[in-house]
């Protein structure tokens, strides 16, 4: 590929390796050739085949997002914001789970490509995607331009619901053995795709839904194959609460004698823990054994604030020496809207604007969530790191003054100041459109697939409900 140069960058959020940090550099270019950073510093000394003016731009590693299930959740778009069950401790996820689900691979397309489209639009380079296997999804992937980390779900049990208070389990056993046999094959497809980009996560779908030997073999097999592992864990009462029926300790507790935990383990949301006060538990000891073991924490604000529910605190868990990264888990999938809503509500949490700072937020959006996916190559601008860049226009308004300009597009820019992304060097948004797939398209298709998962809703549903009747409108219909 060609060398390109990004001139005389106002700001560079550049990496500095004796330090372990992101800092900040003024006026100087960046070069990268093939997939890789050649330089970073004044006077770039090379031939540049290609010159980006970079005098007002600020030029930063690409985000890493390391929970999000794109297949589905942009249908959801005006259904699950204000969805769910006073009942069930707010959440809705199990009563949308089981009559609201992607109705078919033509549904799953469209949303994914949303997604993907959103995501490369708010800066979003890395992407792990936990989805159930579907047909065609591995060429969406590639064609995205995203590095793909693919996470295809089983489990040995799913959820349903026979009125709007209890949890029930369906156990099948043999169904979860051979939703583990065709992940592998799915990450293997992955692995051996002529892009080089795309790698996989070993992903059980979740700590109550998985038989003990199920999430076993599925660590070990993560660990034979070098990959990461991960599960949702602790991401409701319900769930925490079950899991202390059934074995007198909490899901970290659990997770912890099975062996799952440590360096490569990424647990999706980890929010309820031992001291959170939705539970209230007679230990205090998740968030030390998390700390301890080296797990990673996926962390995804958006939908539990919409439950009402808050992570207790994110500086506690860094303080604790938790591996931290940023998911967007539901739509929008805009990781820099993330990074925003963790800082604010981790402040509020803890009631001291001192617990977190937006260098901690982006260090998690980035290298710490390169971290927990055990890569050291990305989501970090230096030479020899992957060319995986993102270019942030200082000129837009929201971006103005730009006196902090990390903080500009955390607190007020986010995506709309987004101008051009590359992935391995190759640019995949230019002036904010996505070069790659059809965001229109897509849009299009997503609302035809929304209504047919509507249509299907009164088959589904423990009490033969529609759609309009499980989510109803913000505002009524009204003849006059």
């Amino acid at each position: 590929m060609p060398t390109t140069v990004i001139g005389n960058a106002a700001w560079v959020i550049a990496w500095d390796e004796g330090r372990g940090r992101h800092a900040y550099r003024r006026d100087v270019d960046v070069a990268f050739a093939d997939d890789r950073i050649a330089h970073i510093g004044p006077d770039y000394p090379g031939r540049a085949d290609r010159v980006i003016d970079g005098r007002n731009r600020l030029v930063m590693p690409g985000l890493i997002n390391i929970h999000s299930h794109p297949e589905h959740e942009p249908l959801y778009r005006g259904i699950r914001e204000e969805h769910g069950l006073p009942s069930m401790h707010m959440t809705g996820l199990y009563e949308r789970s089981q009559a609201l689900s992607a109705p078919d691979d033509e549904a799953r397309a469209a949303s994914a490509e949303a997604a993907y489209c959103e995501l490369l639009r708010s800066g979003v380079t890395s992407l792990v995607d936990v989805s159930p296997p579907w047909t065609g999804w591995v060429e969406l992937f590639a064609k995205s331009g995203l590095r793909g980390f693919l996470a295809p779900g089983y489990a040995s049990a799913r959820w349903y619901m026979e009125d709007d208070h209890e949890l029930h389990y369906a156990w099948d056993e043999a169904r979860g053995e051979a939703g583990f046999a065709a992940a592998l094959r799915v990450i293997d497809t992955a692995l051996a795709h002529p892009c080089g980009r795309l790698s996989g996560v070993v992903a059980p779908m979740q700590i109550d839904t998985c038989t003990a030997e199920l999430l076993r073999d599925s660590r070990a097999a993560a660990r034979e194959r070098g990959l990461p592992f991960t599960v949702h864990v602790a991401q409701s009462v319900i769930e925490v609460r079950e899991m202390m029926r059934r074995h007198g300790q909490t899901p970290i507790q659990w997770a912890n004698a099975l062996g799952i935990l440590g360096p490569g383990t990424i647990l999706a949301h980890a929010l309820y823990l031992d001291t959170h006060s939705w539970v209230r538990w007679h230990t205090k000891t998740d968030l030390k054994i998390l700390g301890d073991t080296g797990t990673a924490v996926a962390h995804c604000p958006t939908p539990f604030a919409r439950y009402g529910h808050v992570m207790e605190n994110f500086g506690d868990y860094l303080r604790a020496g938790v591996v931290m990264g940023l998911g967007t888990d539901c739509a929008p999938h805009n990781l820099a809207e993330e990074m925003r809503k963790a800082a604010v509500l981790a402040r509020i949490a803890a009631r001291d604007i001192t617990t977190v700072t937006t260098a901690d937020l982006f260090h998690a959006a980035t290298a710490g969530g390169a971290s927990a996916l055990l890569r050291d190559d990305i989501g970090r601008l230096a030479p020899g790191k992957k060319a995986d860049i993102v270019l942030v226009d200082l000129e837009c308004p929201q971006m103005q003054p730009a006196r902090d300009p990390l903080r500009s597009f955390v607190y007020h820019a986010a995506d709309r100041a987004v101008r051009d992304v590359f992935i391995d060097g190759r640019q995949v948004v230019a002036d904010g459109r996505v070069l790659t797939l059809d965001q229109a398209g897509a849009g299009a298709r997503l609302r035809a697939a929304q209504e047919r998962m509507e249509a299907l809703a009164p088959s589904r549903d423990y009490r033969r409900r529609s759609a309009a009747e499980i989510t109803p409108l913000s505002l009524p219909l009204s003849d006059a």
